[in-house]
């Protein structure tokens, strides 16, 4: 039976008579049969309402609740001073003190009418929240999905002087958490100085997902006032921009945008962001010397993509004006990113194979760029033909090109590459592994200009390489456990796995025709590190050398047990070296000796070293380690060296420590021992604010540097990410 529940109090009921004056079990019992009697009429689809308190009243078709009337619809909960339900209808008048709520949404207002039918509503000035956004409207309109507010105002988190909040003629809370603005005015607290059309965003981000500002003093920039903004504009769209003003430099200014959507059959996310600047402060030169100009600029711009469950497309592109754009005016950004790259590439992954397609290109005048236009590769990863034999196949087609400012060598030529290996394991025991190698690579050459690996010219016309690979890798595996336990490391047993391995390459006359090949993908990377064997893995294929080479190493790996992942790592200590037979004019026959650890004991530990270390004469030639220690969110410190003899000896010191829920302390210091200076002391306080705003408070003293300011102070604003 659909019909109306009861179970409010009644002192008192109009219609029935003598009956008002009746014990509470019969007024009860009439009201009740009056209003069963009146909906019995109605829909049986519908959805009545389950009255919870207030003085019920009826009075023709409608019910009159007063004295504070608490009625439900389903899982809709109305209360309000007066209520009036029209059973026929199934519409109800909520007056005075109106709370509305549905679910994790809640709605105040003076007035409101809920039609149960359709469980829509509409109501006037009203207040409205749905953690962690909270607003106010002139008027509103629903549905059991999507809220429409007219004439509204919607903040992140409480309103406050500090919330990110919206100003719009109409804003829509719609299905999926999304709030859809027109007629918009972004910004904080009671300042909203962003007009955008449209605006969209979901509840889970803050409303301005990116929000920064920064003001300070930089002795080579002067005072200083860095913002930036993008807004949603769309589901899948945020666009804005950055603006900053330097007192000795002028006005820097430029677009930025971010867009980003995931389905289940894909993804793609991007980033753009530029600045330019009519500079007319001490410039100086860039790295080639050059006087730097007074227009300056750059833009940035990166794409991630997976188009289904093969395909991938990623994409950057960094145009720079000059060599020291960011450097000036981003210094954070420089350090990670000296040398811009600018390319495209696009991946399909298939069984055993990947196809690529890959292009580089050289924007920017001051640097030497290997340009690939474009570049398609296979690559077949090792399958098994029969008879315990594996191949290997890769091959490439590209066209490269090397223009060099100042009037470099200009290089140039079309290349055809493949490489095919087989190989076979022979695993006698399980402890015990060897396996031959045996491969071949051909390479074409075509259209070919510009200067060979030693510096000449290169004899006009195509020419074709063939190279060919002989050799073996060995690997003995063997293992011991210990019952040791120690509950301060949290140390269940200990196991240790010794590897040992041995790798031998032969490939002679790798210098053949180098007379007739422009030297573009050369050996041109600065690396300490030992070279890959593999022919097939070697990448400098315009400059190589015959290889007669022996490589021995060793593993060492101690875990322990672990309730969640079954063996954690404690201890990584792995060292190889290389044994030339043939030596190069000035090259020793034993490498120097490379070894790598890592120390993890637990998770507030860790240390790691690499060193290299040349035993003929007993020279350490790099060490490079850093110590970390962290206590949770409360505080960590990392301590870290870089050591390269006669060019680096540097000392790093990275700390934080939060004071109390609000402030954290940061310190970066770092030491040149050659120089016997700090080339960088940067001390400040963090303040979180709300949870909304993190607010950084930064001191940096600098030293022996060409650019950059010897002094600087900054106080950067940045909304937090949730």
């Amino acid at each position: 039976l659909a019909s109306l529940q009861y179970r409010a109090r009644v002192p008192r009921l109009a219609c029935a008579g003598n009956a008002a004056f009746a014990p509470p079990v019969i007024r009860r019992f009439f009201v009740t049969l009056a209003i069963l009697l009146f909906t019995f009429r109605g829909s049986a689809a519908e959805i009545q309402p389950v009255v919870d308190g207030g003085d019920a009243t009826y009075v023709g078709k409608e019910i009159l609740i007063t004295g504070g009337a608490q009625v439900s619809f389903g899982n809709a909960r109305i209360t309000s001073d007066e209520l009036r339900y029209n059973t026929e209808t199934g519409v109800a008048d909520a007056r005075g003190h109106v709370t509305f709520t549905r679910g994790s949404r809640r709605l105040l207002a003076d007035t409101m009418i809920y039609r149960a039918r359709d469980e829509t509503f509409s109501a006037e000035n009203v207040r409205f929240g749905d953690y962690p956004v909270f607003g106010s409207a002139a008027a509103a309109s629903g549905t059991k999905t999507e809220i429409t507010l007219d004439r509204a105002r919607l903040s992140y988190r409480e309103p406050g002087p500090w919330q990110p909040t919206v100003n719009a003629g109409k804003i829509i809370y719609g299905p999926g958490d999304r709030v859809r603005a027109e007629s918009a005015q972004a910004g904080v607290g009671g300042a909203q100085p962003f007009p955008f059309p449209k605006f969209q965003q979901r509840v889970s981000e803050p409303l301005i997902p990116f929000v920064t500002f920064s003001a300070g003093f930089r002795s080579s920039l002067g005072a200083f006032g860095e913002a930036g903004v993008r807004v949603p504009v769309s589901p899948a769209v945020r666009l804005g921009g950055d603006i900053a003003y330097y007192t000795k430099r002028g006005l820097m200014a430029g677009p930025s945008a971010e867009y980003g959507n995931a389905r289940a059959n894909g993804s793609y996310h991007g980033l753009f962001r530029s600045g330019f600047i009519n500079d007319h402060g001490d410039k100086l030169f860039d790295v080639l010397g050059r006087p730097v100009g007074e227009n300056r600029g750059y833009a940035e711009w990166e794409h991630q993509q997976r188009i289904g469950e093969n395909l991938t497309f990623n994409g950057q592109l960094n145009y720079w004006k000059d060599s020291a754009i960011l450097r000036d005016f981003r210094p954070g950004a420089f350090i990670n990113v000296q040398e811009p790259d600018t390319f495209l590439e696009s991946v399909y992954t298939g069984k055993n194979y990947f196809v690529s397609a890959f292009t580089r290109f050289q924007p920017n005048s001051f640097q030497v760029v290997q340009q690939r236009l474009p570049e398609i590769r296979f690559d077949l990863l090792p399958l098994a033909v029969g008879h315990g034999f594996y191949e290997q196949f890769n091959a490439s087609a590209v066209h490269l090109r090397e223009d060099a400012p100042l009037g470099g060598p200009y290089l140039q030529s079309d290349r055809v590459d493949a490489y095919y290996a087989l190989m076979r394991p022979f695993t006698p025991r399980d402890w015990f592994s060897f396996t031959p190698v045996a491969g071949g690579r051909v390479t074409y050459y075509a259209n070919t200009r510009g200067m060979t690996a030693a510096g000449l010219p290169v004899v006009q016309g195509g020419t074709t390489r063939l190279l060919g690979e002989l050799g073996f890798d060995a690997m003995l595996r063997t293992s011991g456990k210990f019952d040791y336990q120690n509950a301060f490391w949290k140390i269940n047993g200990l196991r240790h796995l010794l590897t040992p391995k041995l790798s031998y390459r032969s490939i002679p006359g790798a210098d053949r025709r180098q007379d007739r090949i422009p030297a573009i993908d050369r050996r041109q990377a600065f690396s300490t590190y030992l070279p890959p064997l593999d022919l097939g893995a070697t990448r400098n294929i315009d400059q190589l050398e015959p290889m007669n080479v022996l490589r021995f190493g060793i593993d060492n790996t101690l875990q322990t047990r672990d309730p969640v992942y079954g063996s954690r790592d404690l201890l990584l200590v792995n060292v190889a070296a290389d044994y030339e037979f043939d030596p190069k004019p000035g090259q020793r026959n034993f490498s120097a000796v490379h070894g790598e650890m890592a120390l993890m004991p637990a998770h507030w530990l860790q240390f790691d070293l690499y060193g290299s270390y040349t035993t003929q004469t007993a020279v350490l030639r790099e060490l490079n380690s850093g110590l970390t220690l962290r206590d949770g969110d409360v505080w960590s410190v990392r301590f870290a060296n870089n050591f390269l003899r006669d060019d680096i000896e540097d000392y790093l010191v990275e700390g934080r420590m939060r004071i109390n829920e609000i402030f954290e302390a940061q310190t970066k210091l770092h030491y040149d021992a050659r120089k016997r200076r700090f080339n960088e002391q940067a001390y400040g306080i963090a303040q979180n604010i709300d949870n909304i705003w993190r607010i950084s408070y930064v001191v940096t003293f600098y030293s022996g540097r060409q650019r950059e300011s010897d002094f600087g102070f900054s106080v950067r604003f940045e909304a937090l990410r949730f």
